[in-house]
């Protein structure tokens, strides 16, 4: 008896969903064709500036990001050209001078 109440009460609350849903629906202002049209046209118009727009700033920002970049890389290559080369000399110097010494003392030793 317990599960035909249930049921009934069950049946009794999907039936006064639809009466709800149906009274909802009677009370919706719906658009007429013209304005429907509109709404979507404004709608639709609006998306395609802003595509626009974003397009247009993908592709500043991208050549600014790319530009941006090669100089950047190439003051990195110029910066480890330099650094390289003042290295290399002063890695010249110091051989330079390292073989001077030998020299010196060589020469110190031949002269005694």
């Amino acid at each position: 008896m317990a599960k035909d109440a249930k049921s009934n009460k069950d049946i009794k609350n999907k039936k006064h969903f639809f009466k709800d849903f149906k009274a909802e629906l009677k009370k919706v202002i719906w658009p007429t064709p013209k304005q429907l049209a509109n709404k979507t046209l404004a709608v639709v118009i609006i998306v395609l500036i802003t595509a626009v727009i974003v397009f247009v700033l993908d592709v500043v920002f991208d050549l600014l990001n790319e530009k941006g970049i090669n100089r950047l890389k190439s003051n990195i290559k110029n910066k480890i050209v330099v650094e390289n080369t003042v290295n290399n000399d002063e890695n010249t110097i110091e051989n330079d001078t390292d073989v001077n010494s030998v020299d010196n003392e060589s020469s110190v030793e031949n002269v005694q």
